[in-house]
């Protein structure tokens, strides 16, 4: 049986508190696999982790490269009781990825880049993609796709718009973040309703967007972001430029 970081399933799964843990050495993408399990009937909390994917998967389709022992790729199974409103789910995910990730190292100063990124020093660390899945008119289940760079290493081609955990602090783990992370993303996930203003604040307060960006005024209750339009108006945006 695979072990990741020399832990099995079992192990995983006392680390972290999730119900269920499925440990892969290497699979296309995690994401299918928690849906697979969502038809199957499998708990609220239920994570999956691969080593490796060959097809991951990012936010409108874009390709996450997930080498071997280079990051986490992970896709936790939600089943909520109704389904989010617009993006909040990444936005709450985004802030308990961040609040981990201070837990775990006091030199990362992680950073939110709306609406679903969490950078260091401007350059991505890590990704959040949210896929939900309909039975009839009610929500089924969500997999919660959570893309970390931890080791490294990062492709040429990316190191100017990525970067690795072990970059800024080599002694961050992959398991020690695991264990930061996995509850709290769970907590997120239990959440309903609109983004509260204590939320928003939060967010406002780690977001961090390019240079060439348009000026932030505010993030609407239900995760879209509120910029300056160049006719001095406020412009809402539910999805990246």
């Amino acid at each position: 049986m695979y072990r990741y970081d020399g832990l099995d399933e079992s192990g995983v799964a006392r680390l972290t508190g999730a119900p269920r843990a499925i440990l892969q050495q290497r699979v296309p993408t995690v994401m299918d696999l928690a849906h697979r399990l969502g038809e199957e009937g499998a708990s609220t909390g239920t994570i999956v982790l691969a080593d490796e994917q060959t097809a991951g998967r990012g936010r409108a389709g874009r390709a996450w490269i997930s080498p071997p022992g280079a990051g986490i790729w992970l896709a936790m199974l939600m089943r909520p009781v109704s389904a989010p409103e617009g993006g909040t789910l990444a936005i709450r995910i985004g802030l308990a990825v961040r609040d981990a990730l201070a837990v775990v190292s006091a030199t990362l100063r992680p950073d939110l880049k709306w609406p679903n990124d969490i950078v260091v020093g401007g350059r991505k660390l890590g990704g959040i993609l949210c896929e939900a899945r309909w039975v009839g008119e009610r929500i089924g289940w969500i997999a919660a796709g959570i893309g970390l760079n931890v080791h490294g290493p990062i492709a040429a081609e990316l190191r100017d718009s990525a970067i690795a955990a072990a970059d800024v602090d080599p002694g961050v783990s992959r398991l020690a973040l695991l264990e930061a992370m996995v509850l709290r993303v769970a907590a997120a996930g239990r959440l309903i309703g609109p983004l509260s203003d204590a939320e928003r604040e939060r967010y406002l307060g780690a977001l961090w967007m390019p240079p060439d960006t348009a000026p932030v005024v505010g993030l609407d209750a239900d995760g879209a972001l509120l910029v300056r339009g160049s006719d001095g108006g406020v412009v809402r945006r539910t999805e990246a430029a």
